[in-house]
């Protein structure tokens, strides 16, 4: 089992920008992938980043494309979500996931998660 710990949420104006963070325990952080997941009460979880063990490969929700950059740095075990131009919408829990086994885009393929990070966007 990976341990998971997010951090960098916060409240932040609509088109400020949050970076969140997410250390992994273990020694093999670079072999796995790594993911972003964020939701709201009464909603499922929502796909928002992934990126492969290497960071050669990522893919991102449609919501987010072009706003959102996820970046891992294996020396240090974290990978990280750098959020831009906010939107009301992506307020929400932020949780970091990780070791999928399939599509990156389904919830339910991942095998570990951290206890989630709010982050508060306001008009």
């Amino acid at each position: 089992q990976v341990q998971l710990v997010e951090s960098g949420g916060g409240l932040v104006q609509t088109g400020g920008s949050l970076r969140l963070s997410c250390a992994a325990s273990g020694r093999t952080f670079s072999s796995y992938t790594m993911g972003w997941f964020r939701q709201v009460p009464g909603k499922e979880r929502e796909f928002v980043a992934a990126i492969g063990g290497s960071g050669a490969f990522t893919d991102y929700g449609d919501s987010v494309k072009g706003r959102f950059t996820i970046s891992r740095d294996n020396a240090k075990n974290t990978v990280y979500l750098q959020m831009n131009s906010l939107k009301s919408e992506d307020t929400g829990v932020y949780y970091c996931t990780a070791r999928p086994r399939g599509n990156w885009h389904e919830s339910t393929n991942y095998a570990d998660w951290g206890q989630g990070t709010q982050v508060t966007v306001s008009s």
